[in-house]
């Protein structure tokens, strides 16, 4: 129940501030939650900021092959949420397991993995020839969203 609260809370935040979002340069961002940044992130690489609501979004790059990757910070410098691109490879295998017993036959694309509140979920797509969905499992393999696109 508190995890889907929190998801729901996040998810609501984030589709109604990204209509406010606005491209800021790294100036005009607080030397507090630039400092936190670069502690956290010191080999970011095409860092591009934005400001939704309250709330600084870093989108950028790491690693030889410039892994997608996005950090949102509140105003005091503090890491709220985390999402980097991830290996289907790396799941869980509690995770690959409710895939493969819920969806048999369907390919997981477009792997994310989040860090909100110290929760990790992975966010994905499950594909077939004629169906697709849009998951977010816990590492326990428990579904905390499930929508077909």
């Amino acid at each position: 129940m508190n995890s889907k609260l929190i998801w729901s809370a996040i998810i609501i935040a984030l589709t109604t501030t990204g209509a406010i979002a606005q491209d800021i340069p790294q100036s005009q961002v607080p030397a507090v939650v630039v400092n936190s940044f670069q502690q956290k992130f010191p080999k970011a690489k095409k860092v591009d900021w934005e400001l939704k609501g309250n709330i600084y979004e870093a989108e950028f790059e790491t690693g030889l092959f410039g892994t997608d990757q996005e950090a949102w910070f509140q105003q005091n410098g503090k890491l709220v949420r985390y999402k980097t691109d991830f290996g289907k490879r790396d799941l869980p295998n509690k995770v690959l397991d409710r895939v493969k017993r819920d969806f048999p036959g369907y390919s997981i694309e477009d792997v994310t993995k989040i860090t909100a509140e110290q929760k990790v979920s992975y966010a994905f797509e499950v594909k077939n020839r004629n169906d697709e969905w849009k998951l977010v499992l816990d590492p326990q393999g428990n579904v905390l969203k499930q929508v077909r696109d």
